[in-house]
């Protein structure tokens, strides 16, 4: 297996720089293994929630985690304060790096990931293909 080391920098979208990084580099299947680094915004999603919550501070990125597909990305990510309190969701747009995010992907290029619509949990869900 193969892997990506990659580094986002101050200013960037976390997700929507992994999402670009996907179709700039012709993948259609990806994990995101372990992420770090640091945010000045997170927007997170709670369990059993449909609204964003949106922190803006100095943040730490203590894990990341995920799926990348064409079809966008399912990343959940714990994150701490300054005080040390910790808070983790699943990540929306609008994620901004602070300093750094250091980011190690697996890419699966005998997959093809999409997201389509599952009755039973009521959202897209990962569909995992072969690729051909």
């Amino acid at each position: 297996m193969d892997f990506l080391p990659v580094r986002l920098h101050p200013d960037q979208d976390l997700r929507c720089a992994l999402e670009a990084l996907l179709s700039e580099r012709g993948m259609s299947a990806a994990f995101v293994l372990q992420g770090i680094g640091s945010l000045s915004v997170a927007r997170i999603r709670f369990a059993g929630r449909s609204e964003i919550t949106e922190l803006r501070e100095d943040l730490e990125i203590l894990s990341l985690g995920g799926s990348l597909s064409p079809d966008g990305a399912h990343l959940h990510m714990t994150v701490s304060d300054a005080r040390g309190h910790v808070t983790g969701g699943h990540v929306a747009p609008g994620c901004i790096v602070r300093t750094t995010a250091e980011i190690l992907l697996a890419p699966l290029p005998d997959h093809r990931f999409s997201r389509e619509p599952d009755a039973a949990s009521g959202w897209d869900e990962l569909v995992i293909r072969l690729a051909r």
